[in-house]
């Protein structure tokens, strides 16, 4: 019910024609650019969403776009473009990126940037951490399990909601990656989870090097890094495994796509989860820009240490994608008044990491 709602809302802006004029003003305003964040490209219409984008904007990749934000800071560049610059990202590097996002990059010639995690993708069959309290508790062998001193009906689901928090908090607030991974074996081996890979979780999975070396041939997407084992970094209390998480990551990802990678993506990248201490590495590691999960447009202005993005779903209408896209968020967020499209709208970022 509350998505239905917030797609009238967007309707409304959007044959009112109150998109239009936000994108006419964004583009008037001066150089600027907007950066699409997604994770999965499956359960929803991808497609649709890119037919909008690719009609109303000039997509790049990452690179050539920022490249040409901040040359103009210095008067360099000087464009007459009708169409605002917008780049896609991809956070996680999922197998969908590829069977679904790489596909459509292909058939439609839309550049995309993917942001991958290396130490999942090296260790064959692994699910991402995030994944992990609904998945552990779905495979479960047992139907009463004890966890640190508690003891979890697993039959039922009220008790399952509880371990999944569980889960997902002790994994998130983690100090070390050590902690997280000893913690959620641990779960694993009290809940006797059934190892085995299902067929359905196959697109939820990390990409491989061989996918990433034939999306790089193509020309269509560029990759930057996201990490080793994407721990929430300020959380981190060891300074060299920060290091470690950041500089790492790229040095392996250069080594399968053969040149450098400029680009990084904080984990859960809001402001409360990036500290001083992370910034100082990322800038001392080499990146040339970071992007964060904080909402808005970049300028020339803008610290390219500190980029924003927009933060879209595949299971969004397209019209709501497009007054995203726009900068209509800002009267979303607003909206108050209406709670269904509060929690919807929670409900949403929450599942972006």
């Amino acid at each position: 019910m509350c998505k239905r709602v917030l797609v009238l809302i967007a309707a409304c802006f959007y044959y009112s024609g109150l998109v239009a004029l936000a994108r006419r003003l964004t583009r008037c305003s001066g150089p600027h650019l907007i950066i699409l964040n997604y994770h999965r490209a499956t359960g929803g219409d991808l497609r649709r969403h890119l037919f909008y984008l690719r009609r109303h904007y000039r997509i790049l990749h990452v690179e050539a776009a920022l490249e040409e934000l901040y040359a103009s800071r210095k008067g360099k560049v000087q464009r007459s473009d009708r169409c605002s610059p917008l780049v896609l990202t991809f956070d996680d590097g999922y197998q969908d990126n590829y069977s679904h996002a790489f596909a459509l990059a292909r058939e439609l010639e839309v550049p995309i940037t993917i942001y991958l995690i290396p130490g999942y993708m090296e260790g064959g069959n692994q699910h991402f951490w995030w994944l992990d309290g609904k998945r552990l508790i779905d495979r479960a062998q047992v139907s009463e399990a004890t966890i640190e001193g508690r003891v979890y009906q697993l039959d039922d689901p009220n008790e399952q909601i509880v371990l999944s928090r569980l889960i997902d908090t002790r994994a998130r607030y983690a100090q070390s990656v050590a902690e997280r991974e000893t913690f959620l074996m641990l779960v694993s081996n009290a809940l006797e989870v059934d190892r085995s890979s299902a067929q359905e979780d196959i697109l939820s999975l990390p990409l491989t090097w061989e996918q990433v070396q034939e999306m790089e041939a193509s020309g269509w997407v560029s990759f930057g890094a996201h990490t080793m084992h994407h721990p929430i970094l300020a959380y981190l209390t060891d300074p060299v495994e920060v290091r470690y998480e950041i500089e790492t990551c790229r040095t392996i990802i250069e080594q399968h796509v053969g040149h450098p990678i400029r680009s990084f993506a904080y984990p859960v990248g809001q402001n409360q989860h990036i500290s001083q201490a992370v910034l100082e590495v990322v800038h001392q590691t080499g990146y040339d820009w970071a992007v964060t999960t904080n909402y808005g447009i970049n300028r020339p202005h803008s610290d390219p240490f500190l980029l924003r993005r927009v933060e879209v779903d595949v299971d969004q209408h397209w019209l709501v994608v497009a007054a995203e896209t726009a900068g209509l968020w800002g009267f979303f967020s607003r909206l108050r008044w209406l709670p269904l499209v509060r929690k919807y709208l929670t409900e949403s970022r929450e599942k972006q990491r």
